[in-house]
């Protein structure tokens, strides 16, 4: 099972071009033939954080969104996302607040109840 941290992302609407070189410190570098760049895998991920849709509800602008998820999964799991959050707050275009554990595909499950066992009782004899 994989979790991530749900961050909401209070007033901030998408990274812009002249805000991105800041971050370049925080993020592993772009190898080969990349489609979707580092700024728009930020800004999908922030997008999810504040409203809270599923990754297939992403919007087209942010490319498909099992190319956003396996990215910011691999981010989250090699600390790069972290380092990345800590920068957005640094440089105060970003403020979190952590409300809830396990972004991914599985539902809580039900509190495991368990049946008491029945009392015995008397039998009545039985009227002749």
């Amino acid at each position: 099972m994989f979790c991530f941290v749900l961050c909401y992302a209070a007033a901030m609407t998408e990274l812009t071009e002249e805000q991105y070189p800041a971050l370049h410190p925080y993020l592993p570098v772009q190898r080969g033939n990349v489609l979707v760049s580092n700024l728009t895998i930020i800004n999908a991920i922030i997008h999810v954080a504040e409203t809270g849709c599923k990754w297939r509800a992403l919007p087209e602008r942010f490319g498909k969104w099992y190319t956003v998820y396996t990215r910011m999964r691999r981010w989250a799991d090699t600390g790069v996302l972290d380092r990345l959050f800590d920068g957005l707050e640094e440089h105060y275009q970003i403020r979190i607040r952590i409300e809830a554990l396990g972004l991914d595909r599985t539902a809580p499950k039900k509190p495991l109840v368990v049946a008491k066992p029945r009392k015995k009782r008397k039998r009545k004899p039985s009227a002749k």
